[in-house]
């Protein structure tokens, strides 16, 4: 069977914050962000207790996955949630997102692309050899982003390859 990568404990070390030239950093969510992570899902209409989402980064960290953040001035502007498993269709593990948010005024600046790349950096070291979007496909707009950022369509979900191309 595939393995997912070393240890599921010390991804979370081999996530790197990534900066982008606007001060803006992609990195590990931590029980810290919560009251942050919290506004930005409010403002998204998932209204999520605090006290909830700390417990619930907590058990994310332990789990075989990451939780990523953008970060730039004060509470987080976007979130990636991703999970990997084994599957029977593929050698490699397949890394699924699960969540894809971005805040309303922080759209069309690339901090979607920024996570996506950042998610994808996550579970090519935990390596896995896909990518899927699951997360909000009902949303016309994550399809156009989906598509521009190199997935494609099949099954009910996005998905692209992680192997470079060449």
């Amino acid at each position: 069977m595939a393995s997912c990568g070393p240890s599921l404990h010390g991804l979370q070390r081999w996530i790197e914050p990534v900066t982008s030239r606007h001060g803006l950093e992609i990195r590990t969510a931590t029980p810290g962000d919560a009251a942050g992570l919290a506004e930005l899902l409010e403002s998204a209409g998932d209204a999520i207790p605090e006290r909830d989402l700390t417990e619930r980064l907590g058990v994310l960290r332990q789990a075989a996955g990451t939780v990523l953040i953008a970060v730039q001035w004060g509470p987080p502007s976007g979130l990636v949630v991703l999970h990997w498993y084994p599957t029977l269709g593929d050698a490699r593990p397949t890394a699924q997102v699960t969540t894809l948010l971005v805040g309303v005024e922080e759209r069309r600046r690339g901090i979607g692309r920024l996570l996506i790349k950042a998610a994808s950096q996550a579970a090519r070291s935990a390596g896995c050899g896909n990518l899927e979007v699951l997360a909000g496909l009902e949303e016309p707009s994550l399809r156009e982003f989906c598509l521009a950022t190199g997935f494609s369509e099949a099954r009910g979900r996005f998905t692209r390859s992680l192997r470079k191309q060449g």
